[in-house]
C-alpha cells in the first residue's frame, strides 16, 4: 500500500470544521468492520434457511435505527499527516469485505442449487438476502476504481462485474467526476426530476458514455474500437465469467439469480447517486467553462453509524473535492461549505422513492443552497430548463430567449434540438460575432444587411423548393416528418434573427411564408408520388390563403387551403387526392413551430369551372374576399393550371355579383371594440383591422386595371396604388407606414407570446425587443404613439372610403 499524499493547497484545506484532528487508531478502525456481519448472516441464511433468513433483513432494519441513535460525527483525521501503516486497519476492514464477497456469492449459489436443501420460498428470500450484501459492491468497487495501483483497479472491475456493471469503473472516474453538476452528467439529477425519471436514463447513459469515452480514447491513439486495449473486452470477459459461473452452478436459474441480484445492487447504487447530487449545479463561467467541482456540489451527511458501516460514503462532498483521498481521510465539511441532507442515506433513499414527498422536502433545501452559495443569481430558470440540460453550450442564447420570448422558450424546452440549427453556417455566417467592425453601429448595420439580403432576396421560395426536393424521403409519412423538422429549423433561425433585430417582423413574415410554401409543396409532392391511384388527365392546384399567402406569416400561422382541379379531370380521383393532401397537412402541422394545427374539416374541393361559378354569386362575398390574399403553392398535372387559377381570380374580383356585395360590405364595416393594452392597435379605429379592410377595398376596386394589387400585403397595396395614381400620396404614405408598424407589432408579439394575456405580461427585456422591432428605442414611447398613429391612419382610411 502507498501512503496518501496531498499538498496543503488541495481541496478541503482549511475548509473543514476548525477543531483538533483525531488520530487514526485500532479502536477507531474497529467500527468499520461492522459490515462484515452481513457475511455470517447471509451465509447462515443460505445454510440453514428458516428463521435464519430473518438475520440479513434484521441487520438492515437495525442499521437504519442505529443511524439516528448514534448521532452525527463531525470529527476529521488530518488528511496530510497519516502514513500507510496508520491506515492499515482501515484498509483491512475494506479489503476483508472485498475478498469475502466472491466467496459468499459462490457459497450462497451452491447452497441454493447444489445442496438443494432450501424450499422455494427459502431460496427466494435467500436471493434477496444476497442482494442486500450485493448493494455494498458499488461502494467497495467505487473505492477501488479510484486507487492508483492498476491491480487494485482491476480487482474493483472484478467485483463490479459480479453485479453486471464493470463499465462503472470508466463512467464514474472519467465522466461523472469531471462533469458532475453539469448537464453532461446524467448522474446529477436536476431539480424537479424524480428518481423514477432519473433511473432509466442514467442506467442507459452510463453504458453509452463509457463506451464513447473508451472509443474516443482509442481513436486519439489512432486505434480502432475493437483494439485489444479497449477495456470493454475486459469488462465483457469478467461479466461472462460471473454468468458462466452462475450457469455452471444453477443453470438458467443461476443466471436469473445473477440478474435479480444485479438489478437490486444497481437500483440501490442509483438511489444513492440520485440523493448525492439532486438539484446541485455548477455555474457556467463567462469563458464558457463550468466552475471546477467543489464541496458545495454534493450533499453530505454526518450520521456516524452509516459512515462506519459504509466506509464514509456520506462524506461525498469531500470525495468530489479530493477524489483520490482514501475513505478514512474523507472530511466532514462545515454547513457553509457543503449542503447537508436532512437525514441519513437510509431515510433519504426511501424518501426518494416517493416523488411528491421528496420534492416537498428537498426542493426548499435546493433553493436555500442557491441563495447561500450563489446569491448573485436571482433567476435559475435557465439552469432548470430542459433546453440548457440538452444544449449547455447554447447558454447565452437560452438566456436571451428565455428572458424575452416566452413562446420560443417553451419551444426550445420542448424541442432543444432547435438550438442546433443556430450552429449551421446558414445562421452563423449571417449572425456575425461582435468585434468584426469598427464600432457596434457598423456591426449592427452589416449584420442586418446580410440577413435581410439572404432571407428576403436570395433564399426565397424557389431556392427553398430546390433544397426541399433534394432531401431524400421514402414516402409521404417520411416526408412529413423530415420537412416538419426542416421548416422548424428554418423558422427558428428566422425567429432568432428577428429577436436580435437582424430582421424586422415584416421581413421575417416574407421568409416564413416562403418556408411554409416550400415545406407544403414538398409534402404535397410526396403525397402525389405515394399515391396508389393511377394517373388521370388534368391536374390539381393547391391555393394557400391568409397571412401565409401574402408574405405576412408569423409563428403559429393559420394553415388554410383551397384545392382545385382541372375541369376535364376525374372528380372522384382528385377528391380522393385532396383528402390525402389535407390529411398530410394536418400531420405536418402537428408539432410545427411555423404552422398552427390544421383543421381536419376541409373546404369543398371543386373543379375550376365550379369554383368560378360558385364565387360569382352574391352569397360568396366572404369567400371572394379570401381570394385577395391567396397564393398558388403547388401544381400537379396539367401545365398552366396555376395561371388558370390566377385568371379566374382576377375575373371574379373584376366583375361578379360577389364582388359587388363585397364592396358594399367593405364600405359599411366598422371597427370593433378596441382590445385593452398593447393589443389595442389591432381593433381600434385606424388599427390593423381597419387598414386590412382598406387594402381589401383597393384590391377589389382596382383588380382589373391594377393586377399587381391582388395577393399583395397591405403595405404593398398602398404603395402600388399610389404609384399607379389610384390614391393620393398623402393618403398612401401614412397608411403604408402605419400598416408596416402594425404588422411589425403584430409579428413581434406573435413571436414572443402565444396569446393576448401573455402579451400583456411580458418582461422588460421583451418590451425592449418590441420597441426595437417597431423602429423605436423606448417601449413607453411606442405605446404612447399607438393612439395618435391610429387616429392619423383613421383619417386616411375615412378619406379613402369617402373617395370610393
Amino acid at each position: 500500500m502507498t501512503a496518501y499524499s496531498a499538498s496543503p493547497g488541495d481541496a478541503g484545506a482549511g475548509s473543514v470544521d476548525e477543531q483538533a484532528f483525531i488520530e487514526p487508531s485500532f479502536l477507531k478502525a474497529l467500527p468499520h468492520f461492522l459490515l462484515l456481519l452481513v457475511f455470517p448472516l447471509v451465509g447462515c441464511a443460505a445454510l440453514y434457511g428458516g428463521w435464519w433468513l430473518v438475520g440479513p433483513f434484521l441487520f438492515i432494519w437495525v442499521e437504519n435505527m442505529l443511524d439516528l441513535s448514534f448521532g452525527i460525527d463531525e470529527r476529521n483525521m488530518d488528511p496530510w499527516k497519516p502514513r500507510a501503516r496508520q491506515l492499515l486497519m482501515y484498509e483491512l476492514a475494506f479489503w476483508s469485505w472485498a475478498v469475502l464477497w466472491p466467496a459468499l456469492l459462490v457459497f450462497v449459489l451452491w447452497q441454493i442449487f447444489v445442496a438443494d436443501h432450501l424450499s422455494l420460498w427459502e431460496a427466494v428470500l435467500t436471493v434477496f438476502a444476497l442482494g442486500i450484501a450485493a448493494q455494498m459492491v458499488f461502494i467497495v468497487g467505487h473505492e477501488l476504481a479510484h486507487k492508483r495501483a492498476v491491480w487494485e483497479r482491476r480487482f474493483g472491475e472484478f467485483l463490479l462485474a459480479s453485479v453486471t456493471y464493470p463499465h462503472y469503473a470508466t463512467e464514474h472516474v472519467y465522466i461523472h467526476h469531471p462533469q458532475v453538476g453539469t448537464p453532461a452528467d446524467l448522474g446529477s439529477a436536476p431539480k424537479g426530476q424524480s428518481f423514477w425519471e432519473y433511473l432509466p436514463r442514467d442506467v442507459a447513459n452510463n453504458l453509452l458514455v463509457a463506451w464513447r469515452f473508451e472509443a474516443d480514447r482509442l481513436a486519439r491513439r489512432q486505434l480502432p474500437w475493437w483494439h485489444h486495449t479497449n477495456p470493454f473486452w475486459r469488462y465483457a470477459l469478467l461479466v461472462a465469467f460471473w454468468y458462466a459461473l452462475g450457469y455452471w452452478i444453477g443453470g438458467i436459474w443461476g443466471l436469473l439469480v445473477f440478474l435479480v441480484m444485479s438489478c437490486n445492487a444497481v437500483f440501490s447504487m442509483k438511489n444513492i447517486n440520485y440523493i448525492q447530487h439532486y438539484g446541485l449545479q455548477r455555474i457556467r463561467l463567462p469563458n464558457g467553462r463550468f466552475e471546477r467541482p467543489q464541496s458545495q456540489h454534493s450533499w453530505s451527511s454526518g450520521y456516524r453509524f452509516f459512515n462506519w458501516v459504509y466506509y464514509n460514503a456520506q462524506r461525498h462532498a469531500d470525495h468530489h473535492a479530493a477524489a483520490a483521498r482514501p475513505y478514512p481521510l474523507l472530511q466532514h465539511w462545515r454547513e457553509d461549505k457543503s449542503p447537508r441532507l436532512p437525514g441519513p442515506y437510509g431515510k433519504m433513499g426511501g424518501l426518494a422513492l416517493l416523488p411528491k414527498r421528496w420534492f416537498k422536502t428537498m426542493d426548499p433545501l435546493v433553493d436555500r443552497w442557491r441563495e447561500q452559495f450563489y446569491p448573485e443569481i436571482k433567476d435559475w430558470s435557465v439552469y432548470d430548463s430542459p433546453a440548457f440540460a440538452a444544449c449547455p453550450d447554447a447558454y447565452e442564447t437560452i438566456v436571451e430567449i428565455m428572458g424575452a420570448a416566452p413562446r420560443l422558450s417553451r419551444w426550445i424546452n420542448r424541442a432543444p434540438e432547435l438550438l442546433d440549427s443556430l450552429r449551421d453556417k446558414e445562421f452563423t455566417d449571417l449572425d456575425l460575432p461582435d468585434g468584426f467592425g469598427s464600432d457596434p453601429e457598423f456591426e449592427r448595420i452589416a449584420r442586418r444587411g446580410l440577413t435581410r439580403v439572404y432571407w428576403t432576396l436570395e433564399f426565397r421560395a424557389a431556392a427553398m423548393k430546390e433544397q426541399v426536393f433534394d432531401i431524400p424521403v421514402q414516402d409521404a409519412k417520411d416526408a412529413v416528418e423530415i420537412l416538419r423538422n426542416w421548416s422548424n429549423d428554418k423558422a427558428f433561425q428566422v425567429a432568432v434573427h428577428t429577436l436580435r433585430g437582424n430582421l424586422s417582423p415584416v421581413e421575417a413574415g416574407v421568409a416564413l411564408s416562403d418556408i411554409a410554401e416550400a415545406t407544403i409543396a414538398g409534402v404535397l409532392a410526396a403525397v402525389m408520388e405515394d399515391s396508389p391511384q393511377p394517373r388521370v388527365d388534368g391536374g390539381v392546384v393547391a391555393i394557400m390563403l391568409g397571412d401565409l399567402a401574402c408574405g405576412e406569416a408569423t409563428l403559429g400561422a393559420e394553415l388554410d387551403f383551397l384545392f382545385l382541379y382541372a375541369s376535364s379531370a376525374s372528380a372522384e380521383h382528385y377528391q380522393t387526392s385532396c383528402h390525402r393532401f389535407l390529411k398530410a397537412l394536418h400531420q405536418l402541422s402537428q408539432g410545427s413551430l411555423l404552422l398552427s394545427a390544421a383543421p381536419r374539416a376541409a373546404r369543398p374541393v371543386r373543379s375550376l369551372t365550379d369554383f368560378a361559378a360558385h364565387h360569382r354569386c352574391a352569397q360568396a362575398s366572404a369567400e371572394l374576399a379570401e381570394l385577395t390574399r391567396a397564393r398558388c403553392v403547388f401544381v400537379s398535372g396539367a401545365a398552366g393550371l396555376g395561371e388558370q387559377f390566377e385568371d379566374t381570380r382576377r375575373a371574379l374580383l373584376a366583375d361578379s355579383a360577389a364582388r359587388t356585395a363585397l364592396l358594399n360590405e367593405l364600405r359599411q364595416a366598422e371597427a370593433g371594440e378596441p382590445k385593452p393594452g398593447l393589443r389595442a392597435f389591432e381593433s381600434v379605429r385606424g388599427g390593423l383591422r381597419d387598414l386590412e379592410r382598406a387594402a381589401r377595398l383597393l384590391q377589389v376596386s382596382h383588380a382589373a386595371q391594377a393586377p399587381a394589387l391582388v395577393g399583395a400585403d397591405a403595405v404593398s397595396v398602398f404603395q402600388t396604388a399610389a404609384e399607379q395614381d389610384l390614391i393620393p400620396d398623402d393618403v398612401a404614405g401614412p397608411l403604408a407606414e402605419t400598416a408596416r408598424t402594425w404588422r411589425n407589432l403584430h409579428g413581434i408579439l406573435r413571436l414572443l407570446a402565444e396569446n393576448d394575456d401573455e402579451a400583456e405580461m411580458l418582461a422588460p427585456p421583451a418590451e425592449a425587443v418590441i420597441a426595437k422591432a417597431c423602429g423605436v428605442n423606448d417601449f413607453n414611447a411606442l405605446t404612447a404613439a399607438i393612439e395618435p398613429m391610429a387616429a392619423r391612419s383613421a383619417r386616411c382610411v375615412d378619406a379613402l372610403f369617402d373617395a370610393r
